[in-house]
């Protein structure tokens, strides 16, 4: 049973704050750009050259900003779970988008793997189903941010150091990349399929 109801978590935010990125339930403009920039840094300097998909992809905002950067990758597929996050990404990318449950559904293929912030209001197990789908269908490597530490929440799913590094290991992760140092209870991670 998830943790919250996904489609009524987004659509109250997007009624009341539209395509915006409180749209999305992020606390500010400024905390998802931080968060981009991070996964930036993660990716390699020639990412025009990969494959991109981006699960949980929102209204496309980590695209776009890839875009506004000079970063956007060869080829760029986003996937929601909401009809709404669906159109609304659509028009404001002209990418493929796709509509699937990532924690269920099989995957497309691309060189990286990327999700900002789409696993905070999920279940422990359906975390590591998230994580495992996409490290599963990424050629070279996952970068994901969650939410982390030990807090517990009604609303938010808040993951420890050691629970990454034991989903690493169960998923036969060749290298982790840890990045804790940019803003409180936050840490973003990348999985390589190989130790380079």
């Amino acid at each position: 049973m998830p943790r919250v109801d996904s489609q009524k978590f987004y659509s109250s935010a997007i009624d009341k704050y539209g395509i915006t990125a409180k749209g999305v339930n992020w606390h500010s403009k400024e905390s998802q750009k931080i968060r981009f920039d991070i996964i930036l840094e993660m990716l390699p300097n020639d990412i025009n050259s990969y494959s991109i998909a981006d699960a949980g992809c929102g209204f496309g905002d980590l695209y776009l900003y890839m875009q506004k950067k000079k970063r956007a990758p060869r080829e760029y597929i986003g996937i929601d779970s909401l009809a709404d996050m669906y159109s609304i990404a659509s028009e404001r990318t002209g990418c493929e988008i796709l509509i699937a449950d990532i924690c269920k559904e099989s995957l497309p293929a691309a060189d990286y793997y990327v999700c900002s912030g789409a696993m905070n209001v999920l279940e422990e197990f359906e975390t590591h189903l998230f994580v495992q789908n996409c490290f599963n269908a990424c050629r070279v490597g996952f970068v994901f941010n969650v939410l982390h530490g030990e807090k517990k929440s009604e609303t938010y799913n808040y993951i420890t150091t050691a629970q990454i590094e034991q989903m690493a290991e169960h998923l036969g992760v060749k290298k982790v990349i840890f990045r804790d140092d940019y803003m409180q209870d936050d840490i973003t991670v990348l999985f390589l399929k190989e130790a380079i």
